[in-house]
C-alpha cells in the first residue's frame, strides 16, 4: 500500500485521495524543470495542466518566483492539492483550478506550461476508474493536450511534457505540427543496464539547437546516481 504523503525537505504532499501517487520520475521531471527555468524572469505565469497531488507545481513554486495554476479534473485531487498549496510558504502563488482542461478558459496566457499527462493510451487498464482516468488517455489525449498548450502559451513561452519513452517520436510530431521546436530533452533510463523509459521534453516556438541529454535514476551499485542527486538533493530528504 502506498504511502498516505510523501515528505520531501520544504514541504509534504499528502496524496490518498489522488488516484496517482508521487513517483520517483514525476519528482525527476519536476526537478528538471525547475532548474532549467531557474533565474529566467520572464517566466511570470505557469500553469500546470493536471496536478494531482499538486506535485510538479509545488516543485516549480521551490525554486521560481512565478505564480502558478494548476488545473486538476478531479475533485477529490484538486481538494488534496489545495491543502498541499496551502500547507507551504508559497501558498499566496499558488491556485487550483477545478476543471478539465479543454473546458479551461483564462483570461491570460502563460509564460511555462508543465504537464506530466496520462500514460499508456494503449497499454492494459486497471479496474479503478480514477486511475484510469488520471493514467490513461481516456479523458485527455496528448494531441489533445498539445492543442491546450497552444491555446494557453505565450508566444515567447515555453512548454514542458514528461512521457513514455516509446511515444517519444509520437510527441515529437505533435510539437512540431503545432508550430513548436524541441529546445531540450532528456532521456531517462531506470539503471546503467535498464533501456530508456521516460523521456521529458522542453519545447518552444523558438527554432535553436536541441540540447539532448540522459540521466540514469541508479548507478551500477544500485545506489541514485550523481546526475539524479545533483537535480533532486534540494527536495529528497536522504539526499
Amino acid at each position: 500500500m502506498s504511502n498516505s504523503f510523501f515528505q520531501l525537505k520544504q514541504f509534504t504532499v499528502h496524496q490518498d485521495q489522488c488516484a496517482m501517487k508521487v513517483c520517483t520520475d514525476a519528482c525527476l521531471f519536476g526537478a528538471w524543470v525547475a532548474d532549467k527555468i531557474k533565474g529566467n524572469e520572464s517566466i511570470k505565469n505557469v500553469l500546470d495542466i493536471g496536478t494531482g497531488t499538486g506535485l510538479l507545481s509545488l516543485m516549480l513554486a521551490q525554486k521560481h518566483d512565478a505564480t502558478i495554476t494548476a488545473v486538476e479534473m478531479n475533485s477529490n485531487a484538486a481538494k488534496q492539492a489545495t491543502d498541499n498549496f496551502n500547507n507551504t510558504p508559497w501558498n499566496v502563488r499558488l491556485n487550483v483550478v477545478q476543471s478539465n482542461i479543454l473546458d479551461f478558459e483564462s483570461d491570460k496566457k502563460y509564460d511555462c506550461i508543465i504537464s506530466n499527462p496520462p500514460f499508456f493510451e494503449a497499454d492494459l487498464k486497471s479496474d479503478n476508474q480514477s486511475k484510469n482516468a488520471a493514467k490513461h488517455d481516456t479523458t485527455l489525449t496528448l494531441g489533445e493536450l498539445m492543442l491546450q498548450i497552444k491555446r494557453l502559451l505565450k508566444e515567447d513561452g515555453v512548454g514542458c511534457v514528461l512521457i513514455p519513452f516509446h511515444r517519444t517520436s509520437y510527441l515529437e510530431d505533435l510539437i512540431k505540427d503545432n508550430g513548436f521546436f524541441i529546445n531540450d530533452k532528456m532521456l531517462v533510463k531506470q539503471s546503467v543496464d535498464h533501456g530508456y523509459f521516460r523521456t521529458m521534453i522542453i519545447f518552444s516556438g523558438k527554432p535553436a539547437a536541441i540540447i539532448s541529454e540522459e540521466l540514469y535514476i541508479h548507478d551500477d551499485q544500485r545506489q541514485y546516481s550523481e546526475g539524479f542527486i545533483t537535480l533532486l538533493k534540494d527536495y529528497y530528504l536522504k539526499l
